[in-house]
């Protein structure tokens, strides 16, 4: 047999239990309390909420803004603070420079809300992004030719544009969309130009001359067309079509007396030497005309 405890013994060990248990909790709450994120907004209204990443967004906190909007889309997963927030949120990405997170949140978006009444900004936004995708640190530090770089994003930059300028013609976004479209075809129309003329310069001049009505063809009064025209006249000139290079010389006497072409002066392509200094950046024998 198990001895008993004495009564009053009993009681006593009894009400020790309890006080460790009550301790126990009140313990545990103070530990939870001490690790628990005050920063989590948990129960906060949603305007509150979203008050607070618009203050963030307006002092240029950009990544503390795309913190809080994903918080209260968490607790609040419907409605129009919802809907706002995730717009400010792809707009606080493509800000802080996270270009791969605002495209797959402006996707979202236009997937989740494709009748959305600010659709035609969603799609403003992601031409905005993709046009300045690929513009790394070295570009702007540098000054590199963009019309060098991978134009894949830019010219899906330029479609998204097209997007807004043509099936939202009447929105807000769409004057300031289609004069960047016109920029970025002038970025395209540079390329085929550079192109053009490292064809010239190795002697394949079939392929510049194919190149300059590409151009010509595609991106039709961009800022390089009369340099086209010159391209063609000398690309002729060496593969000794007469006739085709004095047509494309009228032409560009026509529309440009003074391009650099018509006095011998073009291409001017820069002095080879200059490669070799590593703090020259890049030029090309458009970068040496006087426009």
């Amino acid at each position: 047999m198990t001895p008993r405890l004495p009564a009053s013994r009993h009681i006593r060990n009894v009400m020790l239990l309890m006080l460790l248990v009550l301790f126990t909790a009140s313990g545990c709450a103070r530990l939870k309390g001490m690790f628990k994120d005050k920063e989590a907004l948990e129960g906060q209204p949603v305007e509150e909420i979203y008050a607070k990443g618009q203050k963030q967004m307006h002092g240029g906190n950009w990544n503390g803004a795309v913190t809080t909007y994903k918080r209260l889309v968490a607790q609040y997963p419907y409605g129009a603070y919802t809907e706002q927030a995730l717009m400010e949120t792809a707009y606080a990405q493509y800000k802080s420079g996270n270009n791969e997170e605002a495209i797959s949140s402006i996707d979202r978006f236009i997937r989740t809300y494709p009748t959305h009444r600010n659709i035609a900004y969603m799609y403003y936004l992601r031409g905005l992004v993709n046009s300045n995708r690929d513009t790394v640190f070295l570009q702007k530090v540098w000054k590199l030719d963009a019309s060098r770089r991978d134009l894949a994003t830019p010219m899906q930059g330029y479609n998204d544009l097209n997007t807004v300028a043509t099936r939202y013609p009447n929105s807000r976004y769409a004057p300031d969309a289609r004069q960047r479209m016109v920029a970025l075809r002038n970025l395209f129309a540079r390329h085929e130009m550079e192109v053009g003329l490292y064809y010239l310069r190795r002697g394949a001049n079939v392929s510049a001359v194919e190149r300059a009505k590409y151009l010509l063809e595609t991106y039709p009064q961009s800022e390089f067309q009369n340099d086209a025209v010159a391209l063609l006249a000398e690309a002729y000139t060496r593969l000794g079509n007469d006739t085709l290079a004095a047509d494309a010389k009228r032409v560009l006497q026509q529309n440009e007396p003074g391009h650099p072409y018509l006095t011998g002066d073009w291409p001017d392509y820069p002095w080879t030497v200059r490669k070799l200094n590593p703090f020259a950046g890049e030029k090309s024998a458009l970068d040496n005309e006087e426009k």
